[in-house]
């Protein structure tokens, strides 16, 4: 991966662990927001992403590039898979219990991701410093061992729920996320 120093942990970053109260393995994770582009399942042409956590710490989701997909014919996007791990990374992060938002996205290409293709995705986090994550993801070809076609570094930056408020829908916040206080 081809990533500049800032999306690369400084040093003395820790790898976080799974903090308490984080989803148990196995556990299916829910859409952030029910129109999401990447994760929602009321997006008419969204990625769908459905995702869980193996072990608490990291994530794994699946997508299968469609028809709206397609940037050149009959192969993905880039912007697409882009998104996708975009998506996939800010998944891993909510397994912090903590609300972050991108900061940086660095993508490298691999290989061509054609239309019906199932690529398999894999997000974890390098380390914590202050309020900024250190994140990358990778999207396999086929199968969780297949080939690599698309890898990601991030760098997200943990925000409060009131930046939500403040430059979003407060009220589709508080009926999808009764959970979070919001102080607006």
């Amino acid at each position: 991966m081809t990533r500049s120093s800032l999306t690369t942990p400084p040093p003395g970053a820790e790898r976080p662990e799974a903090p308490p109260g984080a989803p148990a393995p196995g556990t299916v994770l829910g859409s952030h927001y029910g129109r999401c582009f990447g994760c929602g399942s009321e997006h008419p042409t969204g990625l769908h992403l459905k995702a869980r956590t193996p072990d608490g710490a990291t994530v794994e989701a699946e997508f299968t590039v469609g028809e709206a997909h397609q940037g050149a014919p009959k192969l993905a996007h880039g912007g697409v898979l882009a998104t996708a791990m975009d998506e996939v990374i800010g998944m891993s992060v909510y397994l912090f219990r903590k609300p972050y938002v991108t900061g940086r996205l660095e993508t490298d290409y691999l290989l061509p991701v054609p239309v019906g293709t199932t690529l398999h995705l894999r997000a974890w986090c390098n380390g914590i410093v202050g309020r900024k994550a250190y994140l990358e993801a990778e999207g396999r070809i086929g199968a969780p061992d297949g080939p690599v076609a698309v890898r990601a570094a991030a760098l997200f930056i943990e925000v409060n729920m009131e930046h939500f408020a403040e430059h979003g829908d407060l009220a589709a916040i508080e009926v999808e996320h009764p959970d979070y206080e919001v102080n607006p």
